[in-house]
């Protein structure tokens, strides 16, 4: 018992030690894949955001296909921009509100 007083070494302390060092290098080998599980899931829900604006937009555009493809809508289209056929002579008023 006293040669072991003796060299100093206190070996629960020791071992208090080695367990939190280990507990420390788990704790580390977890920190990373969190971090990057934490952000991969805030971009995907980004990502869906994206996903459901563009299904909306998709779905306005092919109700839009749609309203160009009755007969006469194209000609109608373009009289609203402006535009006339040949051997038409094109009017623009103006003041009126």
């Amino acid at each position: 018992m006293d040669r072991r007083r003796s060299l100093g070494i206190r070996w629960d302390r020791l071992g208090r030690w080695a367990l939190i060092g280990v507990f420390a290098l788990v704790l580390y080998l977890y920190i990373g894949p969190a971090l990057t599980w934490i952000s991969t899931y805030k971009e995907a829900a980004r990502q869906r955001e994206a996903v459901a604006k563009l299904k909306e937009e998709n779905e306005r555009l092919l109700e839009r296909k749609a309203e160009l493809s009755a007969p006469g809508a194209i000609e109608r289209e373009a009289r609203r921009l402006g535009m006339v056929k040949a051997g038409e002579r094109a009017y623009i008023v103006e003041g009126l509100d």
